[in-house]
């Protein structure tokens, strides 16, 4: 077991740089792709929705068999194909626009069966962690992660708007491509060996998907947490459904700057990173996840005043200070899941937990799409943000409220947990 900082521990610095790569592919991606849509190939609000829909409709199609999938196989071995699947997918895009053949039709398909393959590996990957640095590092481990995540959402979306206006959309493409390259090249150098999956009394599909989903429902702080992020990824995914267009037509923003306010959201993210640990610990693990959302989501309502002016920092203001809030409280309560789950459900625990607060992100996105169409991109905007300030009551309202901190062994009431 290794002791200090996991910057020690030689197989968490392979992960911890593939997640880098694959992280700052991932953010390339969602600028250029929404640019490439929107600029390139002219889409309307409604199609910039089923774009945002597609690039998350696999966690509501296969989010939960994934989680009994992943359970049966060594988790790595998983993380690999999906990062390859990524790679072969993406180098179509390139391709085909040097062809002069891409269309709306092969992006959306693509965005989709790379989701596909981002459901397995998000699932194995949370699954992962836990055998490769112990329970007690989780908090350590998580919150270096998404350091990684907010530096990539400031380095990447502003950066891909440069690319964009300097190489085209299509080639910036492969820049998200080469990350997972990049990851599964690290993957594939770390040592450790991982154990053989646990096999249980029953291999049946069904049962072993809702074994995982009576664990998430049956925990009540799980069950509050689990229902406030769905309810922010809906209202999450309506707002980005609209936000590129909201930038580039409302604002009149051009690519480069449409990158910078993008990734304004991932300096408040680095900022709560680097306090997650210090602030949990000072108010407690249950209020971090309740207070802080509470005290900061609604600022994400400054984002639709953006205008070319004075506001538009304004509005910057209020992502990053909402980033700042969801890293501390995604810190907070994905390592409190993580801790309590017994190594044989993880997978499971995970994709359900998953298919319930990605699988809303589709369907804001095809609700983002129609209030753009319906109210116009400052109105569905202004919708979007409502909601997500509103999903902390989920919180505010639940158990967490009366505690401070919460359990952090792994709960042992299933047989072989």
């Amino acid at each position: 077991m290794h002791r200090g900082s996991l910057f020690r521990h030689a197989d968490f610095r392979r992960l911890f740089a593939g997640d880098a790569a694959s992280q700052f592919g991932t953010t390339v991606g969602y600028t250029a792709i929404p640019l490439l849509a929107a600029v390139t190939l002219a889409a309307t609000p409604f199609e910039m929705g089923l774009l945002t829909a597609a690039q998350t409709l696999a966690f509501l199609l296969i989010g939960l068999p994934a989680g009994v999938w992943v359970d049966r196989l060594r988790r790595r071995r998983v993380m690999l194909a999906a990062d390859f699947v990524r790679f072969a997918l993406l180098l179509s895009v390139p391709l085909a626009w040097w062809a002069g053949v891409l269309t709306l039709a092969q992006l959306m398909v693509v965005v989709l069966l790379v989701g596909v393959a981002t459901v397995f590996f998000d699932v194995a990957y949370q699954s992962y962690l836990p055998s490769l640095v112990g329970r007690e590092h989780l908090l350590e481990g998580n919150a270096k992660l998404q350091a990684v995540q907010s530096v990539a959402q400031i380095a990447g979306p502003s950066g891909a708007g440069v690319l964009v206006q300097l190489i085209s959309a299509a080639n910036t493409v492969l820049v998200t491509a080469f990350g997972y390259l990049t990851s599964a090249l690290c993957l594939l150098r770390i040592r450790a060996v991982e154990p053989e999956p646990e096999r249980t009394g029953h291999e049946r599909l069904l049962p072993q998907i809702a074994e995982g989903l009576r664990f998430v429902f049956s925990d009540k702080p799980l069950r509050a947490t689990v229902a406030c992020t769905a309810t922010a990824n809906f209202f999450g995914g309506a707002f980005v459904a609209v936000e590129v267009l909201f930038l580039t037509r409302t604002v009149g923003l051009p690519p480069a700057a449409v990158g910078v306010m993008l990734a304004v959201g991932g300096a408040g993210g680095i900022v709560g990173a680097l306090c997650s640990g210090a602030v949990t610990r000072r108010i407690g693990h249950a209020r971090a996840i309740w207070l802080i959302p509470l005290l900061t989501w609604p600022a994400h309502l400054l984002a639709p005043l953006a205008a070319p002016d004075w506001r538009l920092g304004l509005a910057g203001f209020g992502t990053a200070f909402g980033g700042f809030g969801i890293v501390i409280y995604n810190v907070a309560s994905v390592s409190y899941r993580q801790a309590i789950c017994p190594d044989r459900l993880l997978g499971r625990m995970n994709a359900s937990a998953r298919f319930v607060v990605w699988g809303t992100l589709p369907l804001g996105g095809l609700l983002g799409g129609a209030l753009g169409e319906g109210l116009g991109l400052r109105g569905a905007a202004w919708v979007a943000v409502a909601g997500e300030a509103a999903a902390a009551l989920w919180v505010v309202c639940s158990p967490l409220r009366h505690m401070r901190d919460l359990p952090t062994e792994a709960k042992t009431g299933s047989p072989a947990a």
